[in-house]
């Protein structure tokens, strides 16, 4: 059986699920390639928001080859001129245009991708063909340059009607009975990820008919369930060897199950002996962990692994009897959005510094909110100033606010 998601990929630039605003300044910016001062695109938005489909969409109605290749295969610099470079100048088969799709560039980073970044920044300067990338956090430090070199493309989250009215038309179209409602709430756990709720409505309604039952055993993609079982054997058990598997089948990736662990642990620890010594358990993972982004020795991630599971299990004499109800963090969006947020102002802070001969803290301090007031009131002067510091759109549009 064919799988749906791959059935009902858009085929057309009006296929494409709550983009309309984007899709234009995709198609915009790949016709107008050749003039455009900036041959690259870098587009970022949440998962199955549709960024790699809307590519696809767009050429084809442009009657363009996609080159499609992920970043995190392609990493070093003998890798990215052998594969993109060559294709970046030479014309596809049969001389048909053609748009260079770089997947993932989050993907280029550590010790052995050294050159790679470099080496794509180059190559999006010197391209005969328009290069889009995908990125889910545009504005890490590493990634300055390489924003320079790029347009900026946010793709929007999609709401529930959006997931809703595209599996009611697959539902429709492959004969699946259901209830509204039903399709809704699948719509609504979904959280914006189009691909994995189509991939949810194949394996729920594999007999024809998608139920109520059937939604609630999936329970929020089972990511709740599964991590709140886990933290059940590793907060309510003191034997090792129960809690260090504990983590193996959790949907949660390194980060996310220490937040979740810091989150829940001063709730379930109540004796100070115990929950200082889980803490520490749990500091050390930490720094395990930041030994890994620094050298790359994943080797580490062993330690870390027992040491949030087992060593958190016996850090306690006894386990607590009491009923605690888990949650999860809320920390990691709070970061990410105050992450986003900064790295946009820092950036456009750099971009007057260099102007201006100064440093970006004091840009920080004593332009940028000038800046800010004259974006929000003089438009002539905001625009002759965007054009002399170079700002793109997200830049613009963020001094507007």
């Amino acid at each position: 059986m064919k799988p749906l998601v791959l059935k009902y990929v858009p085929e057309s630039k009006e296929s494409v699920v709550g983009q309309d605003d984007v899709i234009a300044k995709l198609k915009s910016f790949i016709e107008n390639f050749k003039s455009a001062k900036k041959k690259a695109l870098l587009i970022y938005g949440p998962t199955g928001c549709g960024k790699t489909s809307a590519v696809y969409a767009v050429a084809s109605g442009l009657n363009l080859e996609v080159l499609e290749t992920n970043a995190s295969e392609v990493r070093n610099k003998d890798q990215i001129n052998s594969v993109i470079g060559s294709a970046s100048q030479q014309m596809s088969l049969f001389s048909k245009g053609k748009v260079i799709l770089i997947d993932e560039v989050d993907g280029l980073s550590g010790q052995k991708d050294r050159g790679g970044l470099q080496t794509l920044i180059k190559l999006v300067k010197d391209t005969s063909f328009p290069i889009i990338m995908t990125i889910t956090n545009p504005w890490e430090n590493k990634f300055s340059s390489l924003r320079s070199k790029s347009e900026l493309l946010q793709f929007n989250t999609l709401t529930t009607s959006n997931v809703f009215d595209k599996l009611k038309e697959i539902a429709d179209k492959e004969k699946i009975v259901y209830e509204e409602t039903t399709l809704r709430g699948l719509a609504r756990r979904s959280d914006g990820d189009l691909r994995s709720a189509i991939n949810d409505l194949q394996s729920l309604s594999i007999d024809g008919n998608l139920t109520k039952e059937s939604l609630d055993e999936l329970g929020e993609r089972n990511r709740l369930d599964s991590m709140l079982l886990a933290l059940t054997r590793i907060f309510k058990t003191t034997d090792p060897v129960i809690a260090r598997d504990a983590l193996n089948n959790v949907n949660e990736d390194l980060d996310q199950s220490i937040m979740w662990i810091d989150e829940n642990l001063p709730y379930e620890y109540k004796e100070p002996e115990a929950l200082a010594m889980a803490y520490d358990y749990l500091s050390k993972a930490d720094v395990f962990r930041r030994r890994i982004r620094r050298w790359q020795h994943w080797r580490f991630l062993i330690y870390i692994s027992a040491f949030i599971t087992a060593g958190i299990a016996v850090s306690k004499k006894e386990k607590n009897k009491d009923f605690v109800k888990y949650k999860p963090t809320s920390r990691i969006l709070k970061l990410w959005r105050a992450n986003m947020k900064y790295q946009k102002r820092k950036a456009i802070a750099l971009k007057i510094a260099e102007h201006t001969h100064t440093s970006s803290r004091e840009a920080l301090k004593s332009t940028l909110p000038y800046m800010q007031v004259i974006f929000k009131n003089n438009v002539e002067m905001a625009g002759r100033l965007a054009e002399e510091l170079d700002f793109n759109q997200e830049e613009i549009d963020w001094l507007k606010r």
